[in-house]
């Protein structure tokens, strides 16, 4: 009995744990909690919504704070953070798409040093 009592109560700490905080009602605390944002960060979220009011989406958020960006975006939000009650929406998406975009341009990269070897071919001289 005392384990299913232990279980429940530890379930409950880990969904607890796993919360969103929105960034619009968030204290310092709260933000601390998220991977990636620490006091200082915190302290600079805190008083740019404190003199501009509060962040409307993820693109007013990465634009008015300093240090947040498109990567730091995504990583927050991964890590519970929402504006405007929510989440980051295409974060996985789009680091997905970047990945495969990668893979052609070194397949171009490529293709220049294979046009380098025909250049030898005419100094073997066929003439």
């Amino acid at each position: 009995m005392f384990k299913i009592i232990l279980a429940v109560f530890a379930a409950l700490y880990a969904s607890l744990a796993m919360a969103a905080v929105e960034v619009n009602t968030a204290t310092a605390a709260d933000l601390d909690t998220i991977k990636g944002i620490g006091p200082k960060m915190s302290a600079s979220i805190l008083d740019e919504r404190k003199k501009n009011g509060n962040f409307k989406d993820w693109a007013d958020f990465a634009a008015r704070v300093k240090g947040v960006g498109e990567k730091n975006s995504v990583k927050f939000s991964d890590a519970g953070l929402t504006v405007g009650g929510k989440a980051l929406s295409g974060a996985a998406p789009k680091a997905a798409a970047a990945k495969p975009a990668a893979t052609p341009a070194t397949a171009k990269a490529a293709a220049p040093a294979t046009a380098a070897a025909p250049a030898k071919k005419p100094a073997s001289g066929a003439k």
